[in-house]
């Protein structure tokens, strides 16, 4: 198995930054593809930002300029920097990671919330 942790979410007032941190750790495990998603209460899960194993990164539209996915492959983590911040960032937010073997790991998620 592969656990992931997710640390970094608050309370944030709006135009405020926040850095948000995923450390995987496990059993055998070999990373392929690590992304963030974020859900708000009766909504589906959304990608907000993806990283594959070289580092070339996506993001959603709306966040470009605003949000940076990195990685760190010795310590296996990822990470969000969210700047810029508005109230509709508001969410939960969960560090994905996709292994060698195509298996899908999820955080817990930690929260993020935009307001004054």
């Amino acid at each position: 198995q592969v656990r992931l942790v997710e640390s970094g979410g608050g309370l944030v007032q709006p135009g405020g930054s926040l850095r948000l941190s995923c450390t995987a750790s496990g059993n055998k495990f070999r990373i392929n593809d690590m992304a963030w998603y974020r859900q708000t209460p009766g909504n589906e899960r959304e990608l907000v930002a993806s990283v594959d194993y070289d580092g070339v990164t996506d993001y959603l539209d709306s966040l470009k300029g605003r949000f940076t996915i990195s990685r760190d492959n010795v310590l296996n983590m990822v990470y969000l920097q969210m700047n810029s911040l508005k109230p509709e960032d508001t969410a939960v937010y969960y560090c994905y990671v996709r292994d060698f073997w195509q298996n899908v790991f999820w955080g817990q998620g930690t929260q993020v919330t935009v307001s004054l």
